[in-house]
């Protein structure tokens, strides 16, 4: 192989590997703050306020933000109780109303920033928001939660009703398709009977028939 051929399949490959980088960018979706809507606690338990982002580019610590801030509603201001420092990774702020109650529990290396609140007090309730930037991502991601305080687990569903029912309705369905094919076969069974009486019917009348021909034929 010449070498003019050879630097021209190098030159291709150079191409289709930096068209195959465009494409793989321009595919990627942007910045991206995964929450759901909103969490249950029960008052006095630890519960997990997840938070989990998406991007581009892998994150640089050198260069990434994250706050999270507490709000009592959308109208209110926001206090920030916890931020990512670079050399010292996620850090809880002072806060009045946690205090020492809220610790990183997500894993950045798989970009999880989802933290734990211990002993849930009533005055938790409200709404988290989870603030992300990831350099050279250009926009800042932003995911809130609303945290409801429950006093009370709603009470176990009592499945002996359900069951009770279920029985009854699958004992009477039983029954009902057992006495379907109990008919069924009685009709078929009558239907066999009748055919066999109209067949010995028409057997009988053709030899009375044969019989009386035979006597015509007699001198």
């Amino acid at each position: 192989m010449s070498s003019r051929t050879q630097e021209r399949r190098s030159g291709v490959q150079l191409v289709s590997a930096a068209l195959l980088l465009l494409l793989s960018l321009s595919g990627c979706s942007s910045m991206d703050v995964l929450m759901p809507n909103s969490i249950n606690a029960l008052n006095g338990t630890t519960v997990k306020i997840p938070c989990t982002f998406t991007s581009c580019y892998k994150m640089d610590v050198s260069r990434f933000a994250m706050n999270w801030t507490y709000q009592e509603s959308l109208n209110d201001t926001e206090d920030m109780f916890m931020t990512f420092h670079k050399k010292r990774g996620m850090v809880p702020l002072p806060s009045d109303r946690f205090g020492d109650r809220v610790m990183f529990a997500g894993n950045l290396d798989k970009n999880d920033l989802s933290i734990t609140l211990s002993d849930v007090q009533i005055e938790d309730e409200g709404i988290y928001n989870c603030y992300v930037r990831n350099p050279p991502d250009r926009i800042q991601g932003h995911g809130l939660i609303q945290l409801i305080v429950v006093t009370e687990l709603p009470p176990p569903r009592d499945s002996t009703i359900a069951v009770a029912i279920g029985a009854s309705v699958g004992g009477a369905l039983a029954l009902l398709i057992l006495s379907m094919v109990v008919v069924k076969c009685l009709r078929r069974h009558r239907k066999q009977e009748l055919i066999s009486e109209e067949k010995m019917e028409e057997e009988g009348k053709l030899e009375a028939e044969g019989v009386a021909e035979e006597g015509t034929k007699q001198p």
